[in-house]
């Protein structure tokens, strides 16, 4: 799952624009984004992060600005301790060549001790899109953590999953139709990714544009 592998396998399912989000961390962003650019593909930073209540939050950014702003803050909220390379592997850093210019150790597996709404609060403070992570899943989902979605956590959109149909997704959630959902693949590794794509009705493809899709406006909307 390199910058270069993930672009060179988004570009053969025919994926135009997609979002890196790393777990509490956007360290290889900036080089996917490069890539991604010479193959015609957008790259959205991102980040997912996990809750103190071990909920997966994803964080959308319109620029790499506001994502290593967002990055730092989540930084000094995670669990002390380096990472353990035995048990999780390695978090390697690379450049456009996937070359290893570095390691992460921080333990970017654990929580933060951030609750959901403190991390949603903060996302919008970086002009960021807010979505409840695979909501359909009972472990890291909301509803299988929490048991519901508090509705005043403010979610921008919830994302289902690949494991999951949309009429069945209807069916378990339907109580939670107003707010805007969508589906990714949760790609954890290269065969996964484009397992579950979306369309988007839109202008052009671009942070912005989503902004405006989630949000109805002038006829934009995510299709079925």
């Amino acid at each position: 799952m390199t910058p270069r592998n993930i672009i060179e396998q988004a570009a053969s399912r025919g994926i135009n624009i997609l979002a890196v989000c790393d777990h509490n961390s956007t360290e290889n962003i900036a080089v996917t984004q490069e890539i991604g650019k010479k193959r015609g593909i957008v790259v959205i930073p991102g980040m997912e992060i996990t809750s103190s209540e071990e909920v997966h939050v994803l964080g959308f950014f319109e620029n790499l600005e506001r994502a290593f702003d967002m990055q730092e803050l989540i930084y000094g909220h995670l669990q002390p301790g380096d990472n353990d390379e035995d048990a999780f592997g390695m978090q390697v850093i690379v450049n456009e060549d996937d070359e290893v210019l570095g390691f992460n150790r921080r333990l970017l597996i654990g929580a933060t001790d951030l609750s959901v709404n403190k991390i949603i609060e903060l996302i919008h403070v970086f002009q960021g899109i807010a979505v409840a992570s695979h909501i359909d899943r009972e472990v890291f989902g909301i509803i299988g953590q929490l048991g519901f979605i508090p509705p005043e956590a403010g979610f921008d959109a919830l994302e289902i999953s690949s494991r999951t149909g949309m009429n069945e997704a209807a069916e378990k959630f339907g109580s939670y139709r107003s707010i805007p959902w969508i589906t990714s693949s949760d790609a954890h590794q290269l065969e996964d990714i484009g397992r579950k794509t979306i369309g988007l009705y839109m202008n052009h493809a671009s942070f912005e544009e989503l902004t405006l899709v989630l949000k109805g406006v002038e006829g934009r909307k995510v299709l079925p």
